[in-house]
Order: structure tokens, then sequence, then C-alpha cells
């Protein structure tokens, strides 16, 4: 008799957070849709994570990555692997309801037409993170953003274009992006869409992944009825000055694949000019906050 087809493929890349990815993984094994699920670790880091996910979660499938490979990277490796008819990508620092899973699952399955769906995440401190809805990113909310306008006018549709803070964060609605802390894809919106572009070392995958799922004719939901806790940051803090410059990186790769083509050559130099002087006040910044002893040293991706 051959076994159950697998519903959901979580795929949880991690980098040196063993604590976190310990939580993480307790809260997936104690889901009440857990008996459905497949999980895949992907080891990004230098600690004894897998280890400890051979000795205290011995279903995970374990994976070695590498330091030097990405996010993006990461996520293939356990994605050529996968079986589900749903993949989860899931960050390590995050800890899930008992019933966030089926949730999700269940409006997946209503809903033919959603590609990808993510919940509302909450940060340690209670607040929401911002990412889990976006809009793509385009010169004007980015320049919103950089200029601290989108803050300052959160309720405006001119100024908050892109993290959509003139919304009501527990409405449900079609959007262009989530996050990828928490992504729910449909295998036949990925099969479309093709894999993550490991070209994204870190942040921009996400919006990419999105953007060719929403090209390929599926929607993208916000769905707050479910809320995940997310403790934001910690593997990227690890890492100061490369996370920085990886930042300003993926917003240049984003615009060059899919807006500078249909854009005038003037605007592209222009947008690209700003990006890296962004990048450079931004990485001084990381300078002195971290002293010369720990400024980021650019190694070959």
């Amino acid at each position: 008799m051959s076994p159950a087809p697998v519903e959901l493929s979580i795929i949880v890349v991690t980098h040196n957070v063993l604590a976190l990815l310990r939580t993480c993984l307790a809260s997936i094994y104690a889901s009440d849709f857990a008996d459905h699920c497949e999980v895949f670790v992907v080891d990004n880091g230098t600690d004894e994570s897998l280890a400890m996910v051979a000795s205290e979660f011995p279903s995970a499938n374990r994976i070695l990555g590498s330091p030097h490979i990405g996010f993006a990277a990461g996520n293939n490796l356990a994605l050529a692997q996968a079986s589900g008819r749903y993949i989860l990508l899931l960050n390590p620092d995050t800890q899930l309801p008992p019933t966030a899973l089926s949730q999700l699952h269940a409006v997946m399955e209503a809903h033919p037409h959603w590609g990808i769906v993510g919940p509302k995440l909450i940060r340690a401190d209670g607040s929401l993170d911002l990412a889990c809805r976006r809009s793509f990113p385009t010169p004007w909310n980015a320049l919103m953003k950089a200029s601290g306008l989108a803050r300052r006018f959160p309720a405006s549709r001119i100024t908050a274009g892109y993290n959509l803070t003139y919304l009501d964060p527990d409405a449900c609605y079609p959007i262009d992006a989530v996050v990828g802390a928490f992504m729910f894809i449909r295998r036949a919106a990925l099969a479309k869409s093709g894999p993550l572009d490991d070209t994204f070392f870190m942040y921009g995958e996400d919006l990419d992944l999105c953007y060719r799922v929403k090209q390929a004719g599926w929607q993208v939901w916000y769905w707050p009825a479910v809320a995940v806790r997310h403790m934001k940051g910690e593997s990227t803090r690890q890492r100061p000055g490369r996370m920085t410059f990886e930042f300003f990186r993926s917003m240049h790769v984003f615009y060059a694949k899919h807006q500078a083509p249909r854009n005038p050559r003037i605007l592209n130099a222009l947008v690209i000019v700003a990006i890296w002087l962004f990048c450079i006040a931004a990485m001084l910044r990381v300078w002195t906050q971290h002293g010369a002893r720990r400024a980021p040293r650019f190694s070959a991706l």
C-alpha cells in the first residue's frame, strides 16, 4: 500500500539560531496539521543546529547548506526534494499557533485561484511586521519610504504605498507580496513561476517570487485571521554589514529584472544611483555603530 500523499512541505532555512529553530520546530510538530506535513531543515550556519534536529526532531529531513549560498538557494535545495501539494517557506524565528497550518490549508483549498497566502506577522514587541503585506517596490514608494514620509503619513495612499499602512491590518485582501518569513504557496503556482531566484542572496527573493506568481495568473492574498509570532532579524544581526549590503543589492536586482526594461534610461540611471547612495549612507551607519573592526567585508556571493 503506497503512503498517503503529503499535503504540505515545510521548509526552514536556518543560520546560527539554534534556540529559535527549536521553538519553531516544536510549534510545527504541535500543530493540528502536523500529520499531513513533511519538514525540511536547511542549515546555512555553522552551529549545531542539524545535530539538535537529529536528536529532538528525527522525522525532519536535514540538509546541509552553506553560509555562502544564501536564503533563496537554501530553500531551493529543499524544494528539489519536497513532495507536498503546498509549500510553506518558514523562517526559524517564527512560532506557529496550533491551528495556523490547518486554517491556511483550508483557505487555499477554498480559493483555487490563490497562488500564495500570508498571515499577519506579529513582532516580539506586539507590533505588526509591516513586511507581511506589501506592494511591489517602485521608484516612488521607495522614495516615500526612504525619505521617512511613509512613516510620517501612514494613512496616506500617496506616501504609504509600499507597506500599505493605510489598510486595515485585520482585513483580508489581495496584495502584491507577502514576506519570505512565511509564504504558503500552491505547488501548481510554483510550477508555473519556477523556484526562487538565487541571484538574490538575502531579501528580495520573496518579492520576486510573488511577482512571477502573479505574472503566471495567480493571486497573492493577506489573511490576518491567522497571526504568527515573528522574532524578526535574529540571523541578520549576526552580519549587519553584509546584510545591509545585500538589502540594497536586492533592490538593484529586483528593479533591473522587473522594472528597468519598461522605463526610460534616464530614470533607470537615477534609480540605480539612488539605491547605491542610500546603501553607502546605510553602510556608514553600520560602520559607526559597530566600529571599524566589525566593518563589513564583501565576500564573493
